[in-house]
């Protein structure tokens, strides 16, 4: 919900590994899915073509508008390419809840300009030793951290749009 209600503020870009649809719920508009999505299917033939999925269970023999069977849009990095060009043009980078080292989606801080601010958000020990850019790590859970990140961002640039 914290991410959403940034988008008051700021050109909000998310950039997400989970293949739900939790920031589609919480408000967020600007979604990029990095591994696929659940709630849809892609002809087994065709990689673009690709339908709304609602259901619980997908039948064996559903198919495509092609003809072929249906399969989940899920795919180890389909959107890679995109996710590092939106990275490359972030005014403010934000990695929430992750180890950062899980690979190719940690290198996505790599893409990132050497100028431009990254703020983790992990309890953890996130893999932060060769991120070269102005850095804070705020070590709590995406729940209690994102919320106040978002409040300090709104503070910090307040008088000077970014794309985040």
């Amino acid at each position: 919900l914290a991410i959403a209600a940034l988008e008051r503020d700021f050109d909000v870009q998310v950039i997400t590994q989970n293949v739900d649809n939790l920031h589609e719920r919480a408000g967020s508009t600007h979604i990029l899915h990095l591994h696929g999505e659940l709630t849809k299917l892609r002809s087994s033939d065709d990689p673009s073509l690709v339908v709304p999925f609602g259901g619980i269970e997908q039948g064996f023999d559903d198919t495509a508008p092609d003809g072929s069977l249906l399969r989940p849009h899920i795919e180890p990095v389909p959107e890679f390419g995109r996710a590092s060009a939106l990275a490359a043009e972030a005014d403010i980078f934000v990695v929430i809840g992750t180890s950062l080292a899980v690979y190719p989606a940690a290198s996505l801080v790599r893409c990132v300009r050497p100028e431009i601010p990254v703020y983790v958000v992990d309890p953890g020990r996130p893999a932060i030793r060769g991120i070269r850019n102005p850095l804070e790590v705020i070590r709590k859970c995406a729940g209690e951290g994102v919320p106040e990140l978002a409040d300090r961002l709104r503070e910090i640039y307040a008088e000077h749009p970014v794309h985040a």
